[in-house]
């Protein structure tokens, strides 16, 4: 007991460091990525906090196996190189039973990711999702530039000639009012300032000194004009309020298990009604025999010609009832295969945390090193491996080409297998991987001299 305590002691310092060293990458690739639609939309700091929130789920399940990798490699390799490996060996430890609390609390650790993969991140993803597109809708806030008319308001152009910047004045403002289409409304004033209502539903412009020119589109020999020392316009600001969306549509990754299966079972349903459907139809057009009534006898040319038209008449309804028939069995099929392909995907990732103990326990011993660039670099190999089967298989799936199951489990088959043999040849006899390949990489006078520093310092 107090030899897989140890263990696991070992483990747990660098699987935190990991998750939260990779969990921090992601969201700088996040927030880079989707920085432009982000800035510049007055969002206050809630919203943008639970955009990073709700994003975090899909982080955390895609970081959970990569840590549990690192975590590995650091932890045996770090044992081998204080030569602890040998130390156990010698004390008739094998690498199986060094390998039972890593390989106990990966299991564990794959159950909770598929509780949270399950239940907790298609929440999360439909949230992103309806926050996302939102905020997408959002227009920017509204900016006034000197000289120039901005019709960012609906129904409004509106023309400053100055700004003063430290008191937010106006100066010389023209609004040209499309509100009501039978009328033309020009509003000039010498000096006004704009600002939101306290909910952001409203736009407000409070003009000093000004004129009101008004006239009828119909009657055009009605015009009348207002003067007036303080006037105030009340615009609809919809557009630059942000309003988020309580409900929408949910996708398959926005989805639990039990929801997709249902979705199957009714998939299946109706593509046995395709199916049924396309065979009775077939019945009807192909084997009707009213076109080969003993009773009917055909004497003329035109008669003929009669039952030519017919015949072709038939082929290209039968031909259309069959296509059609064919195109919703295809479309049914390609929509089991991407909800089959999301389920096993749910199953999939969090077994990759037992996979990649039995990777990178091997591993670890053989490297006999115990830092973090090993590590992310022997890491980084395998999650590149993994994700480009995980991807391509989800690819090749949804196109028929490979079963949804295959698709999905292909990485981790391969890699329980590599990680079953390196396991038992690492057990068996004691393997040193070296890194001297990498001295070619080197010019051979920064060698000599590195050498040469080496000897004058022992």
């Amino acid at each position: 007991m107090i030899l897989y305590k140890y263990i696991l002691r070992n483990h747990f310092a660098p699987f935190a460091f990991s998750v939260i060293t990779l969990m921090c990458v992601f969201l700088l690739q996040f927030l880079m990525k989707f920085a432009d639609q982000l800035v510049g939309k007055g969002l206050n700091t809630w919203i943008i906090l639970k955009l990073i929130a709700f994003n975090l789920s899909w982080m955390l399940v895609l970081v959970v196996p990569m840590a549990t990798l690192v975590a590995t490699l650091m932890a045996f390799g770090h044992l081998s190189q204080n030569n602890e490996i040998t130390i156990f060996k010698s004390s008739g430890v094998s690498l199986y039973k060094m390998m039972r609390a890593p390989f106990a609390a990966s299991i564990i650790l794959a159950y909770l990711l598929f509780l949270f993969n399950n239940d907790v991140l298609p929440d999360a993803n439909h949230q992103a999702k309806l926050l996302m597109q939102d905020i997408s809708r959002q227009k920017p806030t509204l900016s006034l530039e000197p000289g120039f008319f901005s019709k960012e308001v609906s129904n409004y152009a509106i023309l400053v000639r100055e700004i003063n910047e430290q008191t937010n004045e106006l100066s010389e403002v023209v609004i040209y009012d499309y509100t009501n289409p039978a009328k033309i409304n020009v509003v000039t004033a010498l000096k006004g300032s704009i600002f939101f209502s306290a909910d952001q539903s409203k736009l407000i412009m409070d003009l000093k000194t000004g004129e009101i020119h008004e006239s009828d589109v119909k009657n055009t020999g009605m015009y009348r004009k207002l003067v007036f020392q303080n006037h105030r316009i009340t615009m609809n600001a919809d557009r630059f309020s942000f309003q988020q969306t309580a409900t929408g549509i949910r996708s398959e990754r926005e989805l639990s298990i039990e929801a997709m299966n249902s979705i199957v079972d009714s998939l299946m349903i109706q593509k046995e009604k395709y199916m049924a459907s396309l065979q009775s139809e077939t019945n009807k057009y192909f084997f009707n025999d009213t076109l080969i009534n003993p009773s009917y006898t055909v004497n003329t040319s035109q008669s003929k010609n009669l039952v030519y038209l017919r015949v072709q008449d038939r082929i290209r309804s039968t031909k259309s009832v069959v296509l059609s028939n064919l195109r919703r069995l295809d479309w049914g099929k390609r929509e089991i295969e991407k909800y089959e392909v999301e389920i096993y995907k749910k199953y999939a990732l969090p077994t990759a945390c037992i996979v990649f103990i039995l990777i990178g326990a091997p591993l670890g011993v053989m490297v006999k090193r115990g830092g973090l660039g090993i590590a992310a670099s022997i890491s980084l190999s395998f999650f590149l491996l993994y994700w480009a089967f995980l991807i391509g298989g989800e690819k090749l799936a949804e196109r028929g080409f490979i079963s949804p199951f295959l698709g999905m489990w292909a990485a981790n088959i391969l890699l329980t297998i590599l990680g079953i043999i390196l396991t038992v040849k690492t057990n068996k006899e004691t393997v040193t991987i070296q890194f001297t390949i990498m001295n070619k990489l080197i010019p051979k006078k920064l060698r000599l001299r590195f050498l040469a520093n080496t000897y004058e310092n022992s």
